[in-house]
């Protein structure tokens, strides 16, 4: 009978005792934390590149503006891609693809629209069971001809 009272009496103990508990709860919660700031880091990456592509597309379609034909807006929105596109956040020129062309729905219109692999943005590596969007970006830009 006197294990069982002092087997009590340490469990009543070890209930009332409140040491450990900052860190058994850091222990459960820790996981989840880590899991969402990989997953913020990760997606944060991400929507910048896209970002970056969208502001690309706009930045190539607004110089373009200036040609007087088709040919003289592709090569001038194509010159403004290659020698800016360093400068945006996440981006690589040589993972761009291009295509730049009139609207053919609208002679009144010129596209400017962008393909990116993000196969080599440091996202993938972070957590592989992370659900991560697609492989490719893909935005465009539309801007009005002379003004019309």
């Amino acid at each position: 009978m006197a294990r069982t009272v002092s087997g009590n009496r340490n469990f009543r103990h070890l209930s009332r005792c409140r040491a450990g508990t900052s860190a058994v709860e850091f222990a459960i919660v820790s996981p989840l934390l880590i899991l969402l700031l990989f997953g913020m880091v990760a997606y944060g990456i991400y929507l910048g590149a896209s970002h970056s592509i969208q502001q690309i597309a706009a930045d190539a379609a607004r110089t373009a503006v200036a040609g007087l034909n088709e040919n003289d807006r592709v090569r001038l929105a194509d010159s403004y891609i290659d020698n800016n596109a360093a400068a945006y956040p996440f981006v690589e020129r040589s993972k761009l693809a291009l295509d730049i062309k009139d609207n053919p729905a609208d002679a009144d219109e010129f596209t400017v629209a962008i393909r990116y692999d993000t196969r080599d943005l440091p996202i993938w590596n972070l957590l592989p069971n992370l659900p991560l969007p697609g492989m490719t970006i893909r935005h465009s830009s539309t801007i009005r001809i002379g003004g019309k």
